[in-house]
């Protein structure tokens, strides 16, 4: 499962591919929208931030806006920034690999070959589905 902090982070981010280009969205307007509670929110959007995900402006017209079309962020990338691995197993993630410690051989695990197949049709959903598309919510397909 994802985190709620992954959730509320993609609902965000939906949110903010909703407005305008060029428009902002205070965080007081997304939370509200969202339910999401705005000191958490105000946590998320700063690491989104960092990550180049999203930009805030000062001032009366200030506010956060994307800094990436929504066709351009993945919800694979937000998962891995927020949650990290997308693996169910250490021996299947591709950004922290380790070998799992009661391990034999990998090659002959069955656990994880049936599991491998689950990472990799989800992470083929994750990485190739964007806002974009998640906005388009009849064109995804089941």
């Amino acid at each position: 499962m994802i985190s709620q902090k992954a959730k509320y982070a993609l609902r965000a981010l939906v949110s903010l591919a909703r407005a305008q280009p060029g428009a902002t969205m205070m965080i007081g307007d997304i939370a509200r929208e969202q339910a999401i509670p705005k000191k958490f929110l105000e946590q998320i959007l700063l690491e989104l931030k960092r990550a180049g995900l999203v930009a805030s402006r000062r001032g009366r017209t200030g506010g956060y806006e994307l800094r990436k079309a929504p066709g351009e962020i993945r919800f694979g990338e937000v998962l891995r920034l927020i949650d990290g691995p997308i693996a169910p197993l250490p021996c299947l993630s591709k950004i922290a690999y380790r070998k799992c410690e009661d391990c034999r051989e990998e090659s002959a695990c069955e656990i994880r070959h049936v599991f491998e197949r689950v990472t990799l049709a989800t992470r083929a959903v994750l990485d190739s589905t964007t806002l974009a598309d998640s906005l388009r919510l009849e064109d995804l397909p089941v």
